[in-house]
């Protein structure tokens, strides 16, 4: 049977209307998972059903999120927020890692991902980061990889990849900041900001700051090898 993987949806404002990417979908059933879109549900006994359910966990990208949730005030760039989408995905995101099941998160999905292990994250780069910065909100095609991320050596992502330097896409103004054991750093762009994290006690569990969902429409090798990859553990998940 088809890894089930469960999709995080974004809300759309005043149209009370969930609503998830087709790339995202699309990778997934590429690479031979079965996606299944999830509402913001908030009883903790419905978190753990769904949890014990999936065999894995796609964090999509999406909307900026609430900076109290890491112990910040909002800065002035800060963007939209669901604050039932940020508690709901921060929730599954334990859950899912205390299982030890499968998890990639994509932009904000990565965020999430470093937020539920107790990490934070830049609110605005562009003025919090005493940098020369690259452009991360691209005006290529979003399939088009637009800069270059190194990639740390032995590392899930350098293993899915097969490459210590690949172009990714990027559409963010937000990114990860501090991260926490047992999470490291596997990607990096030229100007620092943080590109990948990965935990060293899963089997799975990544998360990228640039969406390869996009890039595997264009058949980008590397990004198919991140999808090809996640369903293959979810799949493994599944078996036991």
């Amino acid at each position: 049977m088809k890894p089930i993987i469960g999709v995080t949806a974004s809300l759309e404002l005043g149209r009370d209307e969930y609503g998830i990417e087709l790339a995202d979908t699309e990778a997934i059933v590429a690479a031979g998972g079965l996606p299944v879109m999830l509402p913001h549900l908030m009883e903790e006994a419905d978190i753990d059903e769904i949890a014990e359910h999936i065999d894995g966990l796609f964090l999509a990208g999406g909307y900026d999120i609430d900076p109290t949730l890491f112990d910040e005030e909002p800065h002035p760039n800060l963007g939209v927020i669901i604050p039932s989408r940020d508690a709901f995905e921060l929730a599954l995101a334990k859950k899912v890692l205390a299982l030890k099941k499968p998890i990639l998160g994509v932009c904000r999905g990565a965020q999430i991902l470093n937020i539920a292990v107790g990490g934070d994250m830049y609110q605005d780069i562009t003025t919090q980061v005493k940098a020369d910065l690259l452009q991360h909100q691209q005006k290529a095609p979003r399939f088009h990889g637009s800069h270059f991320i190194d990639v740390t050596e032995g590392s899930l992502l350098h293993r899915l990849t097969g490459v210590r330097r690949m172009k990714v896409n990027s559409r963010h103004h937000q990114a990860n900041r501090q991260v926490p054991e047992p999470f490291i750093v596997s990607g990096v762009s030229s100007d620092g900001i943080i590109e990948a994290i990965e935990s060293t006690q899963h089997h799975f569990a990544l998360g990228v700051q640039w969406h390869p969902e996009n890039m595997a429409r264009a058949k980008d090798s590397a990004s198919l090898g991140i999808f090809t990859g996640f369903i293959e553990a979810c799949r493994e998940e599944g078996d036991e």
